[in-house]
């Protein structure tokens, strides 16, 4: 004889006192829409005003330092109970589909679709933009140089791996320079196409990803092999093709390239961060809460970079991040890749960078730009 099926769960009716009471607190909820909907329409209407001013002028359509002042001063007059992190997606979604009426962005990422660095795309200017994927960094950056993009974004410093070394090269290289940078909580999970860690014999992924990830590996797939990727997201397109193969990447992946999650979360660090620059050909002014990055180089001597660095602390200027990269070329045998707090029109910076270049055996300014919320 067949089992009985388990009685069917039915969710209990509302009364008529609650469903009134939610009946009166939907249409509140209504109205509230309805004067935000007119007031998003004013925004934009406005939006266009400033986008017809800027085009007379020759102006920009995108302004960092303007973007930052308005996410800054939301987040300081922000009375809950929204989080800050949740007003800034919510704004910079409002301030992307406003300066889409002036014009599309291109902004060139490290693709396929579906890396870290297409979320930090997302999550900086929002999804008013054209996303242009290339297939390195040495691509994002010449399609940004070409004109091919407006703007490109590329990581450069991992809070668990340190710097992303091509990236720094390139702007040792390249003209481009900073103008934003972006903050972005990276989560790492193992993807395969059965959801199951059964049978793997090989995990993709950028080399990143892969030393991010280490500790995870040797503990639940010691023999799998670990394969390079170009990006996560082909890490993920390569898996996609094998029941043998899975790949380290972002849900996104796992939903464009058919894949399922065999574990979430796999990264050594709970709080693993990677820190995207956006660059581009032009300087920002300064938003009040920004930084500066420099690349220098010293004479092979004792006590050089001592000396070198020594004006930041005489003109209280805070050295936030201190990076040496082998010189390739040249006389002097490393580059320093230095970012300190302030813009470098403000008059304390300034001075310091005057007398920096004066004892510097090279030195670049790669750009001052608004600093990026981490929370």
């Amino acid at each position: 004889m067949a089992e009985p099926s388990p009685p069917v769960q039915v969710a209990p009716e509302e009364g008529a006192e609650d469903s009134a009471a939610l009946g009166v607190l939907r249409e509140a909820i209504n109205a509230v829409d309805a004067q935000l909907l007119a007031l998003l329409a004013r925004r934009a209407n406005l939006a266009g005003e400033v986008g017809a001013l800027k085009a007379s002028r020759h102006t920009p359509v995108w302004r960092p330092e303007r973007e930052a002042a308005i996410i800054a001063r939301l987040r300081n007059d922000n009375p809950g109970p929204l989080s800050d992190a949740a007003i800034e997606s919510i704004w910079r979604e409002v301030i992307s589909a406003c300066r889409e009426i002036e014009r599309r962005l291109r902004i060139a990422y490290l693709g396929p679709p579906g890396t870290f660095s297409e979320l930090a795309l997302h999550k900086h200017f929002g999804q008013g933009v054209d996303p242009v994927p290339c297939s390195s960094i040495d691509e994002v950056f010449r399609a940004t140089e070409s004109g091919r993009a407006d703007f490109g974004i590329v990581p450069v410093e991992n809070s668990s791996e340190g710097a992303v070394n091509r990236s720094l090269d390139l702007m040792l290289q390249s003209p481009l320079r900073i103008s934003a940078e972006v903050s972005l909580a990276v989560r790492h999970n193992l993807l395969s196409l059965d959801g199951s860690l059964e049978g793997l014999r090989f995990v993709y992924a950028h080399p990143q990803a892969l030393a991010q990830c280490t500790g995870w590996l040797d503990r639940n797939l010691p023999t799998a092999q670990r394969l390079a990727a170009a990006s996560n997201a082909e890490g993920a397109r390569l898996a996609a093709a094998s029941p043998e193969a899975a790949a380290i990447a972002s849900e996104s992946a796992a939903q464009r390239y058919g894949l399922r999650i065999a574990q979430g979360a796999i990264q050594d660090d709970p709080h693993n961060r990677t820190r995207f620059a956006v660059v581009g050909a032009r300087d920002c002014a300064p938003s009040g809460t920004d930084q500066t990055s420099l690349i220098l180089s010293v004479p092979d001597r004792a006590g050089a970079v001592h000396h070198l660095i020594e004006p930041l602390a005489r003109h209280g200027v805070s050295m936030k991040r201190f990076e040496s990269r082998p010189a390739r070329q040249g006389n002097w045998e490393y580059y320093f890749y230095i970012d300190v707090l302030g813009h470098q029109r403000e008059p304390a910076v300034a001075a310091a960078l005057e007398e920096l270049r004066a004892r510097a055996a090279f030195m670049k300014i790669v750009g001052s730009y608004p600093r990026a919320f981490e929370g």
